[in-house]
């Protein structure tokens, strides 16, 4: 069992249990299985996303929203995004990832590296990108009670930051009328 063991993460689960190896100890080693991904592209996965978990998942590192599985890093050069719709054409693919990337399944394989775009349009880029993915697999979950980052969700009308109401210290007895007149 996972922290992504939902509904809309079958087909990956399913996926990347196929192709994990349980291994105790190693210099590869995740979670308790073979890494098959390579570190550099951990690091870039890590770099892309600085803000979000890395979920070590038979292996694979994973990003996700609500539960949901966003982004996937496997092998040296691929990256899958789950997204509504094919990203930009000018992004790089990568080598698809059936059945995940067949079409319709909403994954899509993109190279992490994008060695054709300019370096600063790529650092550009590929964060928006993923956090678009984030964002979309967070809008498949059904689960209101956390936030997209997995947080606790406020209940509607619920204050949220500082208190609401008067400043403290005013004596509010010593009004006369509604126009904030003193005795």
């Amino acid at each position: 069992m996972t922290l992504l063991d939902l509904p809309q993460n079958t087909a990956l689960l399913e996926l990347l249990r196929q192709q994990s190896v349980p291994r105790e100890r190693g210099s590869h080693v995740d979670g308790g299985w073979e890494l098959h991904t390579h570190p550099d592209l951990v690091e870039r996965l890590e770099d892309l996303a600085p803000q979000w978990p890395v979920l070590a998942t038979f292996g694979v590192p994973v990003l996700a929203a609500k539960g949901i599985a966003g982004v996937v890093a496997l092998g040296t050069g691929t990256l899958l995004v789950r997204l509504p719709e094919a990203p930009a054409e000018l992004l790089e693919p990568a080598e698809p990832c059936p059945p995940l990337t067949d079409p319709g399944q909403g994954w899509y394989s993109l190279c992490p590296w994008q060695s054709e775009l300019p370096s600063a349009e790529s650092k550009r880029l590929l964060p928006l990108l993923l956090q678009h993915a984030l964002s979309y697999a967070a809008s498949l979950s059904e689960d209101h009670s956390i936030d997209w980052r997995g947080r606790p969700a406020q209940a509607p009308g619920s204050p949220r930051g500082k208190a609401r109401g008067g400043r403290p210290g005013k004596d509010k007895g010593s009004r006369q009328d509604g126009r904030g007149r003193r005795r």
